[in-house]
């Protein structure tokens, strides 16, 4: 089942942040997220909040689901008008799973076109969706691009059919290429996302995958390590001994794999797990968490980020939709994190990108371990950004393989 939610301080019914919020929040960037949470399978690696028919029970509907996520972003623009938040409009916008193209290609349109009727679009606005190559055709990729969408991301995981079986994925893995080619012929973006190290995969395997992916010709690719969550069918399997464990050697050398043949094909890296053809081919939604902006999380589970401020949504699509139908905010919880848990944050997250980490943000102790990971060989000094010229700190090959003992000897813990 889904992972569950944090602990948190009750969030208010009528969807108002902490004071101080609007303050923080002021000049950061906006962005929407929009989760969309059927899947036709539930795949044994997953633990995301997702759900089949099913398992819904009553009072939840994909017939409906449009309508009642767009009721949440007219009550969101509200709340944050009510919070004495700056009216901003959406830089990026991320329609999430789950399957969002389970939906018709009309009801994600209809809401986005609510987020637009609520918050405009800023120029040259990125739109999203996610999509099981499946799950689309030519003329349903056409009702997204016309509707403003600009960019699809294909679940593809990989080209090998054993490793697919593993992972429960049920896409036919020549539909991926045809997909694919339909969305560049209507003028789309295109990323495709692969999962490295399921059990049973070789790296003869992966690097078929890879080579695949690269034959598309995509403008990104996303390339992330399986990490088998407790409580998954997959974890169960494990604990089972029906398949090996995770074997964190295996996950290197395919991360090595990966990003040599992917810079050899002309991708570079800007965060640990993406790549990108240009700068301009960057996912600028998933820039927008690691580099701390605003945005707001939209549908059941999903996590918001105001000025600081992070709330989260009611799991159970029923519950969120009572909610919803009765005018009240479905956030679930909140918290404010205190400057220590910002800083960590912080750390964590813009560390991982190759536009560095900025010195500036360092607390003087972690200042002075910088020079240690320099002589390891974790780190290395990027150029400088900014009008200042401000000095940055960027993650090496290596660096990459071991980014969580960076932050770890940066934060000291």
């Amino acid at each position: 089942m889904p992972s569950t939610l944090p602990d948190g301080d009750p969030a208010p019914a009528d969807g108002r942040l902490p004071e101080g919020t609007a303050g923080r929040s002021a000049g950061r960037d906006f962005s929407l997220y929009v989760h969309i949470p059927f899947c036709a399978v539930r795949c044994g690696y997953c633990d995301f909040n997702t759900y089949t028919a099913h398992e819904l029970g009553g009072g939840a509907s994909q017939t409906t689901y449009a309508s009642t996520v767009s009721q949440e972003l007219v009550f969101a623009g509200q709340a944050l008008q009510e919070s004495g938040i700056e009216s901003r409009q959406l830089s990026t916008v991320f329609f999430g799973g789950g399957t969002p193209t389970l939906l018709p290609a009309e009801d994600l349109a209809r809401v986005l076109a609510t987020a637009k009727e609520v918050w405009g679009l800023a120029p040259n606005a990125e739109v999203t969706t996610e999509a099981n190559p499946d799950s689309v055709t030519p003329e349903s990729l056409k009702v997204l691009r016309d509707a403003g969408f600009t960019r699809i991301s294909f679940g593809m995981q990989s080209a090998v059919p054993h490793v697919l079986k593993v992972l429960d994925r049920t896409h036919r893995p020549e539909n991926v290429g045809i997909m694919v080619q339909a969305a560049r012929d209507l003028g789309l973006s295109v990323s495709v996302d692969l999962i490295y190290g399921t059990p049973g995969e070789s790296l003869e395997d992966w690097k078929t995958s890879l080579e695949t992916a690269l034959s598309y010709q995509p403008d990104h690719i996303s390339a992330y390590s399986l990490i088998v969550e407790p409580g998954t069918k997959l974890a169960a399997q494990m604990r089972r001994g029906e398949v090996p464990p995770v074997d964190e050697d295996d996950h290197a050398e395919k991360y090595e794999l990966a990003d040599s043949m992917l810079a050899a094909a002309g991708y570079s890296w800007y965060e640990v797990s993406n790549w990108s053809r240009t700068p301009e081919d960057r996912s600028e939604h998933n820039l927008a968490y690691w580099r701390g902006n605003d945005w707001w999380g939209a549908g059941p589970g999903a996590h918001s980020h105001i000025g600081g401020t992070r709330f989260w949504n009611v799991k159970h699509p029923s519950a969120y939709q009572t909610r919803i139908d009765g005018g009240v905010s479905p956030a679930a919880a909140r918290e404010t994190p205190d400057e220590d848990a910002r800083y960590l944050e912080d750390l964590m997250l813009r560390v991982r990108i190759s536009e560095g980490l900025p010195l500036s943000v360092l607390r003087d102790d972690a200042r002075r371990r910088v020079a240690g990971l320099i002589a390891d060989g974790l780190v290395e000094p990027g150029p400088a950004l900014g009008a200042q010229g401000e000095k940055r700190l960027v993650l090496t090959l290596k660096g990459r393989l071991l980014a969580d003992g960076v932050v770890r000897t940066l934060a000291d813990f």
